[in-house]
C-alpha cells in the first residue's frame, strides 16, 4: 500500500520531503467604523438631597441629549455612580462640609459629524466634562478578515520564494498557526492623536457652541501566522 509522502515525512522534513517554515505578516490601515466618549456629570451642595438632585437633573439632561440623536448613537451606557461627603478639616467633631457627586456616562457613535455637534453641545452643559474620542474598528470589522488574509499570501509568497531560490517548488501546506490580528489602538486613552478632552463648568451659553471638527484617527490592523509547507527535493 502506498502513502502520501507529505504525511509519512517526519516533523522537520526529509531530504525527499524538505520542509519550509516561514512567517507571514500584514500591517493595514483603515478608516475607523465607530467612536466612543465618555461624559462626567457632577454636581455639588452643602445639602446631600439637593446635591442628589442637581445631579439627577444634569444626568437626565445629558441622557436626553444623546438619545436625541437617535441612530447614530450606537451604544449608551451609564457607569459609575458616585455621592461623596467632603468633611471640614478643622474643629473638634467631623463635619460634612459639602456632598460631590458624579455619573459616568460612555456613548458609542458612528456618524463622525453627529459626534463633533454632540461633544460641543455636551461640554457646554453645566458642570459636565467630556473626554474622548476613541477611535475603533467594530471587532467583527472585515478589516480584521483582509489583514488575515494578506498575512496568509504574504506567508505563500515568501516560502514559494524560498523554494524558488532552490530550484524547488512547494507542494503542500502542512501547518498554518494563527497569531491573531488585532487593531493596535482599541479605545486607548494614551493613544498618540487619538483622544481629545474638553471641559466645561459653566452654565450653557445663551447661542450654541460651533461643532467641532474632528478628524478621524486611521486604524492601523495587524495579523501574523506562521506556515509550513513542504517542496519537492532542491535542485543543489
Amino acid at each position: 500500500m502506498t502513502t502520501d509522502a507529505s504525511t509519512t515525512a517526519a516533523p522537520y522534513g526529509t531530504p525527499e520531503t524538505p520542509r519550509v517554515a516561514v512567517r507571514g505578516e500584514a500591517r493595514l490601515e483603515f478608516d475607523p467604523e465607530i467612536a466612543r466618549i465618555g461624559v462626567v456629570v457632577s454636581a455639588r451642595g452643602t445639602d446631600r438631597r439637593g446635591a442628589l438632585d442637581d445631579l439627577t437633573r444634569r444626568n437626565s439632561a445629558v441622557l436626553d441629549l444623546i438619545k436625541s440623536y437617535g441612530e447614530p448613537v450606537e451604544k449608551l451606557e451609564t457607569g459609575a455612580f458616585s455621592i461623596t461627603p467632603e468633611l471640614t478639616r478643622h474643629g473638634r467633631g467631623e463635619r460634612v462640609r459639602s456632598y460631590h457627586g458624579r455619573v459616568h456616562i460612555t456613548a458609542e457613535l458612528s456618524d463622525f459629524t453627529t459626534l463633533g455637534e454632540l461633544t460641543t453641545r455636551l461640554a457646554d452643559l453645566e458642570l459636565t466634562r467630556v473626554d474622548g474620542p476613541w477611535w475603533a474598528l467594530r471587532p467583527d470589522s472585515p478589516a480584521h478578515g483582509e489583514a488575515r488574509r494578506q498575512a496568509v499570501l504574504e506567508a505563500v509568497q515568501r516560502a514559494r520564494e524560498y523554494a524558488d531560490a532552490l530550484g524547488a517548488r512547494l507542494s503542500a501546506l502542512v501547518e498554518l498557526a494563527d497569531l491573531g490580528a488585532e487593531s493596535a489602538t482599541p479605545y486607548d486613552v494614551g493613544a498618540p492623536g487619538g483622544a481629545m478632552r474638553m471641559a466645561a463648568f459653566a452654565s450653557a451659553a445663551p447661542e450654541s457652541a460651533p461643532a467641532l471638527d474632528l478628524e478621524p484617527q486611521r486604524q492601523t490592523v495587524y495579523a501574523q501566522v506562521n506556515a509550513r509547507f513542504t517542496m519537492t527535493p532542491p535542485v543543489l
